[in-house]
């Protein structure tokens, strides 16, 4: 076995609790569509989607005060379609689009060779993009949807097997709690459409974050251009130093694998200096690790500003997002029902949920009402503002 092969082994291991899932929900779902005492059917999240996106386009135009682009539609991609969907959302360099998309495919194929062709054909790339295929395909189905580039991706496999597994997992008999079932089903539709005509309208926002983490993507490109030219001796060095498993000399790119996510930004730095580390301005490294590998305190540097731009855009995305589903189903029924039926809580406990980029919209929103949405698209804010909006309010307009 070669040693790409070993790498293509362990990430499809990585994301096989995933894959196992995936085969047990099409297993279950298979089974009870066969079992003769199991007679309701549920309509396809198409059919529902249909009938409930008009009036949610129109709820998120009277709640934000913007309307949804007439060019915003929703599709229904299969399991596959959907993992190739997800790598289109890993923002990467120019020169590395191709090269994620043929990742996430494999990936998507579970093709063992295909993903070791790739991590021979560019092992820098594979290091800085084979994180995004674990943690976007790991997890597929906790996602209920998805938006690019003027579409929503509703997660068709999920959503139609859910509602038949959640009933028949009561037994029988299944008539008598139907259409409880059926109106958390729509009620998962509503959140997961709403959540998305939000996004759709957050251009500005979507850009600003889209820059930035192109920019981190580009810097961990460089590290682990960086990590690969290493001498051995300095890699088994550092790799001692920072307390790393051993790793057979017969294997060098693995050797320096472990060294570049040990040393990644988003791990290392975040680890060491903690979440703080988004309002910092500069930041210091071990001299011991910076005698080995000269570049990595500029190649930290570098990574700092555009990392806490994406984190105060994509915290803005999503809390906006979350803010207008808690406000805009709080008195649905479907709604209330999901969360009781497929979720297992209630709207009390889900609206007191912590989150800072939906804390940070509440705090603008009691100022500025509708009018909000406008002014954090168009003014994003800084990270030190996400944490304190008073901030942000004695600045933004």
């Amino acid at each position: 076995m070669t040693e790409q092969e070993e790498f293509a082994d362990a990430l499809l291991d990585q994301i096989s609790v995933e894959t196992n899932e995936e085969h047990d929900i099409a297993t279950l779902s298979s089974r009870i569509m066969e079992d003769p005492d199991f007679k309701v059917r549920f309509d396809s999240p198409k059919q529902i989607s249909d009938q409930i996106a008009p009036g949610l386009k129109q709820k998120v135009a009277e709640f934000t005060g913007i309307s949804v682009s007439s060019d915003v539609t929703i599709e229904f991609p299969e399991l596959d379609e959907l993992k190739g969907i997800k790598g289109k959302k890993v923002f990467a360099t120019s020169d590395a689009r191709e090269f994620v998309d043929r990742l996430f495919l494999a990936v998507a194929k579970q093709n063992r060779q295909g993903i070791a062709d790739l991590v021979k054909q560019d092992t820098a790339k594979f290091l800085a993009y084979s994180t995004y295929a674990k943690s976007y395909i790991s997890k597929i189905s906790t996602t209920y949807g998805d938006y690019l580039d003027s579409k929503i991706y509703i997660n068709n496999f999920v959503l139609s097997s859910y509602p038949q597994i959640v009933l028949h997992k009561q037994g029988p008999p299944y008539e008598s709690r139907y259409e409880m079932i059926k109106s958390g089903y729509v009620g998962a539709l509503k959140m997961t459409i709403l959540e998305e005509l939000v996004h759709s309208i957050q251009n500005n926002l979507y850009e600003e974050n889209k820059r930035a983490v192109i920019e981190v993507n580009r810097i961990n490109e460089d590290l682990a251009k960086i990590i690969l030219a290493l001498d051995d001796g300095i890699v088994t060095r550092l790799s001692d130093y920072l307390q790393l498993p051993a790793v057979p000399d017969e294997f060098p790119i693995a050797k320096r694998a472990n060294l570049f996510f040990m040393l990644n930004p988003d791990n290392f730095i975040v680890n060491v200096l903690g979440p703080d580390v988004m309002t910092f301005t500069k930041v210091e490294i071990d001299p011991t690790i910076q005698q080995m590998v000269p570049q990595i305190l500029e190649i930290y540097q570098r990574w700092l500003l555009p990392i806490q731009r994406h984190h105060a855009a994509f915290s803005t995305m999503e809390g906006m997002a979350e803010f207008s589903v808690q406000n805009i189903l709080k008195d649905d029924e479907d709604f209330h029902q999901y969360l009781m039926t497929f979720m297992g809580t209630d709207i009390s406990s889900y609206q007191v949920r912590k989150n800072m980029g939906k804390d940070f919209t509440e705090a603008v929103f009691a100022k500025h009402g509708k009018e909000t949405f406008q002014i954090l698209i168009k003014n994003p804010p800084t990270t030190r503002e996400l944490k304190d909006p008073q901030l942000y309010l004695k600045r933004a307009p």
